[in-house]
């Protein structure tokens, strides 16, 4: 069965899903499942969020109809919302979202609430960007259904998905969450091998370090190195990935000019000094 036949088998309307933590991400991972199809439940660890949650959840369906990104009023979709401080809810929940702070001892009890409810069967995921799958598998006791699930705000109308497998991660359930998050009007990427900052934050930090280089060693100023990228990487980039761009547009000429340039390019492992200024002073 090829991949667009598996998917076909999935009706999300039979797969609840929660989310843990209602911040903005939170609530976009939300509205996004809700107009997917999904039931959700979703989980409030911090009491301001439900005072804020739902209203922002509201509004967000209220403005993807206006834009004609869902086809249906806000109430149709939120007649599947339960937002709650009780983890016992997810007890019925094929798939948990967490999405909480970067702190893996905020993480590590979040993920003991949520194993203490949930069936065996049930996928667990983080929403983190910066902390290794890997590290994080070692804080819950079924480490192979764990995966990270990498959003990008808003995640109700954007595309990107990182899908990160940890290294005892079941590549089965891998396969699913694939599947499943076409039905999230994502073109998911599935990162097979655990590496810090994933795909994407590993090509875009690499772009940061050469661009702060240019600037603290006087080669352009920050204006310049960002028309740069606008009037360059951003003409492309939004139509094709780097792999389809070298070979649009000449693969040999790129494999000359790496032969002399990539010497020169920074390797530094330090945060770069006009950042850490910035930072200090505010």
């Amino acid at each position: 069965m090829d991949t667009k036949e598996h998917i076909s088998t999935i009706v999300p309307a039979q797969i609840s899903v929660g989310v843990v933590g209602l911040g903005l991400m939170g609530c976009s991972i939300t509205t996004c499942l809700l107009m997917a199809g999904h039931p959700v439940v979703a989980i409030a660890p911090l009491p301001i969020d439900l005072e804020t949650a739902e209203a922002r959840i509201h509004e967000h369906l209220v403005q993807s109809f206006e834009q004609e990104i869902c086809l249906e009023q806000p109430v149709f979709y939120l007649k599947n919302l339960m937002i709650t401080e009780d983890y016992t809810r997810l007890k019925d929940t094929s798939l948990v979202v967490e999405s909480t702070l970067e702190d893996i001892t905020i993480k590590r009890q979040v993920y003991k609430n949520i194993e203490n409810v949930v069936a065996d069967h049930a996928i667990i995921t983080s929403n983190t960007s910066a902390i290794p799958i890997s590290l994080l598998q070692k804080e819950v006791r079924s480490p192979n259904r764990f995966f990270g699930l990498h959003w990008a705000e808003p995640a109700h109308t954007t595309r990107f998905l990182e899908i990160i497998c940890g290294d005892t991660s079941d590549p089965k359930k891998a396969e699913w969450l694939y599947q499943l998050s076409h039905h999230w009007a994502k073109e998911p990427t599935l990162v097979r091998k655990d590496i810090r900052g994933f795909i994407t934050n590993r090509l875009m930090y690499a772009l940061y370090r050469e661009a702060f280089y240019l600037v603290e060693n006087g080669y352009a100023s920050v204006d310049d190195v960002d028309r740069a990228c606008r009037n360059d990487a951003g003409y492309w980039m939004t139509l094709v990935g780097c792999f389809r761009w070298m070979d649009l547009t000449g693969i040999p000429a790129y494999h000359a000019v790496m032969k002399d340039l990539l010497p020169t390019l920074h390797n530094g492992t330090e945060v770069p000094k006009l950042i850490d200024d910035i930072v200090k002073t505010g």
